[in-house]
């Protein structure tokens, strides 16, 4: 019992990562139909910034997150602006070759500045020890990853679905002549989804960054992992892109455990089940 308590809780920590990081990729394929190859940056980003705050300049870890979080959201905006802005009209190709020149850019300059060297983001004390429930320990950050990765998703079905922005970014989208018409700034609508996005990478690599770990290679070493959680969950569910994380995330955990050199065999295999029987989404009609 204990061991299948420490899979679930490692599990849907694990899955929580991965919904954040990838939630941002999701919904700006699924909405803004561009093939963001280079989402992966914005959560190396904040988690590169974060470790610089606390331990160079020895910020508080919140108050280090809120920022991080921000400079992504931030650095997100001129590149939209001045190179996903002219592809969004381009073939799924030419985006893609572009947001991969990204990534290396990135990533050179993430080594040029950090080192080669896999950086660690310090967890204050209140995060490094254990929570006691019900007569059990557990790991406090991994609790923490679980319960802003639950409000992440919450927050998100209140903007997206149930708040007048979420109708602007689909009417945007959707058909962004008429919307410009009776009044809608489309462009503002565009970089600030974007801008969204990013930041939610940016959350995922600050408090995942001890199961993903941050290193300059970051967004493409996970780049096919965002990408698969991507395609079982299908393109802008914000229900499908949690349930393909929470599914993809539980089991490829209780891999490790189990068969730790077959994980990856059984991670893969299951987003190839999943893509042979529901090829539009684990949740799609």
């Amino acid at each position: 019992m204990n061991l299948l308590v420490n899979i679930l809780i490692d599990g849907v920590a694990y899955s929580m990562v991965l919904f954040m990081i990838t939630i941002g990729l999701s919904l700006t394929l699924g909405l803004m139909h561009v093939v963001n190859m280079a989402h992966g940056v914005f959560a190396m980003i904040a988690g590169l910034v974060t470790a610089h705050l606390v331990t160079a300049w020895g910020v508080n870890f919140v108050v280090a997150t809120l920022l991080a979080i921000t400079c992504s959201a931030l650095v997100a905006i001129p590149v939209e602006r001045l190179l996903i802005r002219r592809f969004y009209k381009r073939s799924p190709m030419d985006q893609m070759l572009m947001t991969l020149g990204i990534v290396f850019i990135a990533s050179a300059a993430a080594s040029a500045v950090f080192g080669p060297q896999v950086v660690n983001v310090p967890l204050p004390e209140w995060l490094s020890g254990s929570v006691s429930f019900a007569g059990k320990q557990f790991p406090a950050h991994r609790l923490m990853v679980i319960v802003v990765g639950f409000a992440t998703l919450v927050l998100l079905y209140l903007t997206i679905d149930r708040s007048r922005y979420g109708v602007l970014v689909r009417a945007a989208v959707d058909n962004p002549g008429i919307s410009e018409t009776v009044g809608i700034n489309t462009q503002l609508v565009y970089v600030s989804a974007f801008a969204i996005g990013a930041a939610l990478a940016g959350l995922g690599g600050v408090v995942g960054a001890e199961l993903l770990p941050l290193e300059p290679t970051y967004p493409s070493r996970y780049l096919v992992l965002m990408l698969a959680v991507v395609a079982v969950s299908g393109h802008g569910s914000l229900a499908s892109a949690f349930v393909a994380s929470l599914l993809l995330g539980v089991v490829s955990t209780a891999a490790k455990y189990f068969y730790p050199e077959y994980s990856s065999l059984v991670f893969f295999g299951l987003m190839f089940l999943m893509l042979k029987f529901r090829p539009d989404g684990i949740l799609s009609k």
